[in-house]
């Protein structure tokens, strides 16, 4: 009897247990998602949304796939209603025709998701998918840099009835819209299909000779676009952008790794958010009606890196996927367990359990202690790694530092013993205007060496610790529009608005190193003018604020130049540091920049937007701590800081406007270079004997080339806006100046770049320093080369229109046979004009008569003039025309001008020619 209460007590806990254990719970939501297709972007969407609904107990997610059929999509959707679900996500195959059925399930107050794509009607609850106008605006920009602002392209839309192919369309549209020289020159819909994709391009492909770049609206339709152009072997010359940017085999990213495709722009799935945001609704929390998700940019530069991350990724979810399989049999193992054990005994199953969960706990910890111990071992042997890279690195910037400085100290003593003599020589009455130009550019180089060799030593001094403040009283408002002043030509010459800002009322004087604050005003204006385009403005500021009871300074310098890139700005005060070619210089001026301002306790940044400028802002003590130097005052300072001020504004940062002349009976010659004294040297080397156009930068240059064609063009490597290898690049792929000799100036002589050079169409290389006998002879084989040249067009009894057969650029081939089949066409027609043909070639009359010129030695209208005459006496030798059947039939409007023109080119008249005809016969 005793033992009955337990037995008691064990049959109803085994009773509970049991039914307990046989009770399932109901799940309390059922949500229904109606997708229009099965792609391998949806398969990921609905991997995503059947992950996500594991984190919510008692939901029940069923999924159903319209295979692009509107009408099967609207009885899923009828379904879901019927079966009284209690909110649908739908993915529209067409917007107009899903747009019914989505109606009549929200008027039902059944809550409805739109993904990816929308309806024609705002009756829905909440939308989650990409800003497609915004991805196509992105896409046509990212296309317009691709193309350079020029092109063919071609689009391969969606199916035209989603929303997603409309708003992609219209943002690409609207980004081109920017950039005219880009032409969309076919657009056909897909409906989203390789296969499709795959026949219409080959359609396209039929009509369009060219073709620069594909927009497929997926990846998909994109590898079917190339597979098309693979066929016909014109895949190598245009480029294939996509959209998704999925990973797997011969997916997106794959295809971008693999170079089938330029790039593509993920298309975020967002699985997991529908389910968040439906849980949100049927929950009653509050939730946003629109969620745009993000896309970005993939190509060959993060394929790979995508592609190891998406298999990282795809590695863990197959791993979750098999612990949740491995979950759920343990979960079913345990229930049986539980049954047979629970109505066993319940505290041996409870204590099993505890001990199984203590044991996996000590494994655990065990395991996780190791992996801890093995990321500390790898982090410290980082670490280490790390501080013997950065100790390498100190030690050779300070080898480097030194080497520039023993060579510094060498230089002050030759450049010395230069200066003095060119001053002694300056002084001279007997010098003529040339000499006294010669000697004023030793003067302003002299000038600016010394200060670069300065600048290096008080640099080294800093590093040192050795460079020390020479403080004087002064007022800096007066002091900084007398350092100013410099740089005032320069501003009149670029059109730049200079000006300077500093309140009248507040007293400015300062206690501080006055020729350190008039170099950092130097180097960050320099740096303004040298980076900002004409018409561009300058600004200096000067303000004065109390910061703990003492008074400080703010200068800022702020420009409407180019900008730099945001990775560079972090770097920009370090020692060598030098952003690319665009920016050439010796690398330690913003450094010393940074030096002084620290020296005085100040603080230097720098706030800069890539295209739309840049500002410097300098805050500081206005009083130093010190002694006077006795030494120092500020017009000792002044008189010695002025003449070299004013040369080295000059020298480093002149950029005048182009000298644009118009060009007389003397060959001329571009000179493309941003250094106003190698323009101006050059300038007087070749005035004698050629006209001279000048040029600042490369981009300036390819304009005044296509408005000029001059007979040759001598451009310098590294110049701010464009450098030279692009500018020649540009030029020889232009047909206004693809026959035009390019001479490159450099001050590099390595063997590297002359390469990249001569691969962008460079004809001559010159290293500086130059002779000017070694420029003058060079230029002048060049432009007898191109003579020559001519004579290549005509010889062999070719015609003056036979394309050349010694080797010429593409360019120009194509444009002889092209002037040869026009002409050949309107022989006939007597009114046709020198101004019609270069219409139909794409050249104004003057570019036409220059290339023609230059390449056959003949004017355009010369041209059809021998033209005609060589076919009339084809057909005097060859018909029995009468002479003046066969003027008219040539295009001249008279016999008697055609017998003239006969006999001048001839040596005979046509009836001449035609008795003796008569008497061989």
């Amino acid at each position: 009897m005793r033992r009955l209460p337990f037995l008691l007590l064990l049959a109803s806990c085994t009773l509970v247990l049991l039914l307990t254990a046989c009770t399932q719970e109901k799940n309390r939501f059922l949500i229904g998602v109606s997708q229009c297709s099965d792609d391998e972007w949806r398969t990921q969407m609905n991997k995503e949304i059947s992950r996500e609904a594991l984190f919510y107990p008692g939901l029940d997610v069923e999924i159903r796939s319209a295979n692009d059929d509107n009408q099967r999509q609207i009885a899923d959707i009828e379904y879901f209603i019927d079966e009284g679900a209690d909110l649908i996500v739908v993915a529209p195959n067409e917007a107009e025709a899903i747009a019914p059925i989505v109606e009549k399930a929200y008027s039902q107050g059944i809550p409805v998701v739109l993904v990816d794509r929308k309806t024609d009607s705002d009756h829905y609850t909440a939308y989650i998918g990409a800003d497609n106008y915004d991805m196509g605006y992105q896409i046509g920009t990212y296309i317009a840099s691709r193309l350079h602002g020029q092109g063919n392209m071609v689009e391969l839309t969606g199916l035209k009835g989603s929303t997603p192919a409309r708003d992609r369309h219209q943002g690409l549209v609207d980004a081109l819209s920017h950039h005219p020289g880009i032409h969309i020159v076919a657009t056909a819909d897909a409906g989203w299909f390789q296969q499709s994709a795959e026949e219409a391009f080959d359609s396209i492909l039929a009509r369009q000779p060219r073709i620069d770049l594909v927009f497929a609206h997926n990846d998909r339709m994109a590898a079917g676009a190339h597979e098309a152009a693979v066929r016909e072997g014109r895949a190598g010359h245009m480029l294939f952008v996509g959209v998704d940017a999925l990973s797997g085999k011969e997916m997106g990213v794959g295809l971008v790794a693999d170079s089938i495709l330029d790039a593509t722009f993920i298309y975020p799935t967002g699985g997991d958010r529908v389910v968040q945001v439906a849980m949100d609704i049927l929950e009653g929390r509050d939730f946003p009606r629109e969620t745009l998700l993000s896309t970005a940019l993939v190509n060959h530069q993060n394929a790979r890196i995508m592609q190891m991350q998406n298999a990282h990724i795809s590695t863990l979810d197959e791993k979750i996927e098999r612990l949740n399989s491995q979950l759920d049999a343990f979960l079913m193992r345990y229930s049986a367990q539980r049954m047979f054990l629970y109505a066993c005994i319940v505290i041996l199953v409870l204590v099993g359990i505890l001990l199984v969960i203590v044991v996996r706990a000590f494994w655990t910890k065990n395991r996780l202690n190791t992996e801890l111990s093995d990321q500390k071992r790898q982090l410290e042997e980082q670490r280490d790694q790390l501080i013997t890279l950065s100790r390498q690195l100190e030690d050779a910037t300070h080898a480097k530092l030194a080497f520039f400085t023993n060579v510094s100290h060498d230089f002050r003593t030759p450049l010395t013993l230069i200066a003095d003599p060119v001053d002694q020589l300056g002084q001279s009455q007997h010098l003529d205007k040339h000499e006294r130009f010669l000697l004023n550019i030793i003067h302003k180089n002299v000038t600016v060496l010394l200060r670069l060799v300065n600048q290096v030593l008080d640099f080294r001094k800093f590093e040192d610790g050795k460079l020390q403040l020479r403080l004087s009283q002064f007022d800096l408002r007066n002091s900084l529009a007398e350092w100013s002043d410099a740089f005032r030509t320069l501003s009149y010459r670029k059109h730049i608005h200079f000006d300077i800002q500093a309140e009248e009322d507040t007293d400015f004087t300062v206690t501080a190193d006055a020729e350190k604050l008039e170099r950092i005003v130097y180097n960050l204006l320099s740096n303004a003018f040298k980076f900002t385009p004409d018409n561009g403005s300058i600004r200096i500021t000067l303000a004065r604020y109390d910061h703990e009871g003492e008074p400080y300074l703010r200068l800022q310098v702020a420009d409407t130049g180019v900008g730099m890139p945001a990775e560079h700005v972090q770097h920009i005060f370090d020692s060598f540091y030098q952003i690319d070619v665009h920016h050439a210089g010796s690398g330690i001026g913003l450094a010393l920049v940074k030096a002084f301002v620290e020296m005085h306790h100040g603080t230097i940044r720098v706030e800069t937007t890539e295209g739309q400028g840049t500002c410097f802002t300098i805050e500081m003590p206005a009083r130093q701590s010190g002694a006077l130097d006795p030494d120092t005052t500020r017009s000792a300072v002044l008189t010695n800081l002025k003449e070299g001020a004013v040369l080295a504004a000059d020298q480093e940062t002149l950029q005048a406007q182009p000298r644009e002349t118009t060009p007389d009976d003397k060959p001329s010659v571009l000179v493309i270079d941003d250094n106003q004294d190698i323009r101006d040297y050059v300038r007087t080397i070749l005035q004698d004997q050629y006209q001279v156009i000048e040029a600042a930068n490369g981009q300036e240059g390819i304009r005044l080339a296509m408005k000029y064609v001059p007979d040759a063009i001598i451009c310098d490597v590294m110049m701010p806006v464009m450098d030279g290898l692009e500018c020649c690049r540009r030029l020889k792929s232009e047909l206004q100046t693809s026959h035009i000799p390019v001479m490159m100036l450099t001050a590099y002589a390595m063997d590297e770049q002359k390469i990249k050079g001569y691969e962008c169409g460079a004809d001559s290389y010159i290293a500086k320093p130059f002779s000017a006998r070694l420029l003058t002879v060079r230029l002048h084989n060049l432009i007898e080369n191109r003579h020559r040249l001519q004579n290549i067009f005509t010889e062999n009894g070719n015609t003056p229109l036979s394309p050349a057969k010694t080797p010429v650029s593409d360019v120009d081939k194509s444009f002889a046979e092209k002037l040869r089949r026009i002409i050949d066409e309107n022989l006939s027609n007597a009114n046709f004009s020198v101004e019609e043909l270069g219409e139909q070639i794409g050249l104004s009359r003057v570019q036409l008569y220059r290339k023609t010129k230059a390449l056959y030695g003949y004017s355009p209208n010369e041209l059809m003039r021998i033209a005609r005459l060589k076919r009339a006496a084809s057909l005097l030798a060859s018909t029995e025309k009468t002479v003046a059947e066969i003027t008219y039939e040539v295009g001249f409007s008279s016999p008697s001008y055609f017998t003239k023109c006969y006999k001048e080119y001839f040596g005979e008249i046509p009836t001449e020619f035609l008795k003796r005809k008569k008497g061989e016969s």
